[in-house]
């Protein structure tokens, strides 16, 4: 399975450093959670990852290699950045099957994909009719398509119900079980404890933590408590790397 690596990673937008010298690891087998406040750099650093931004120094890589030099990117990553982006008047397995079709993949991967999300029953529905929440299964089943080895979610909880939440925790922990690398982007910390292994914290486009996640819960500090001394102007004058 492959690993997510960021080394050194700078991203500016002119006059603004979006990300700052950040490193970390997602290693396989495990769930990282992303943590940070609105604007620390989170999904920045996520479009580096996929290629959709260059930074302007250090690497984001996926099993030891950029985005762009992954022989087949759909096998390897799967990622849901938003969980727009269906035409409203598209059903949902044709959405799919002309993903699958423009990856390489296997037809008959969509009806997997779909009973994986719980959307068997609504495929013949057009998006447009479909919840926040729908939406969301729908992009994961997408990102899913591929079976991929790597799977990155930027605030997948977004819409969902708590059932939908439930079963978002689920496959995640399934998937990391599998070996799988799932790195998560959240704010829902209360969530994250459910299902992550490991924390990666950045505030201000700094890295603030990286390691297990227990390593902020230690001495029955609440991960709440954790993250807003680590996000806070005192916290933000030093690096903190759990072991």
């Amino acid at each position: 399975m492959s690993d997510v690596s960021v080394r050194g990673l700078t991203k500016r937008f002119g006059e603004v450093h979006a990300v700052e010298d950040v490193t970390f690891d997602a290693p396989s087998g495990q769930v990282t959670g992303f943590l940070g406040p609105n604007g620390a750099g989170k999904t920045t650093t996520l479009r580096v990852l996929l290629g959709l931004e260059q930074p302007n120094q250090g690497s984001a890589v996926i099993g030891g290699r950029a985005y762009r030099d992954l022989p087949s990117p759909r096998r390897t990553v799967g990622a849901v950045l938003e969980a727009s982006g269906v035409h409203p008047g598209r059903r949902a397995r044709t959405h799919l099957r002309l993903l699958a079709r423009a990856a390489g993949l296997p037809h008959q991967r969509v009806d997997e994909v779909l009973r994986i999300v719980d959307l068997a029953d609504a495929a013949e529905r057009r998006a447009g009719t479909y919840s926040l929440g729908m939406c969301q299964r729908l992009a994961i089943a997408g990102a899913l398509l591929g079976d991929p080895e790597v799977l990155i979610l930027d605030e997948p909880t977004n819409g969902l119900d708590p059932v939908g939440v439930r079963w978002l925790r689920d496959l995640l922990r399934e998937l990391a079980a599998e070996g799988r690398t799932v790195l998560v982007s959240s704010h829902l910390l209360a969530e994250v404890t459910q299902y992550a292994d490991r924390a990666v914290i950045i505030a201000g486009g700094r890295l603030r933590y990286q390691g297990p996640l227990s390593g902020l819960t230690e001495n029955g500090r609440s991960l709440e408590d954790a993250f807003f001394s680590l996000v806070s102007d005192q916290g933000q004058t030093e690096e903190v790397l759990g072991r």
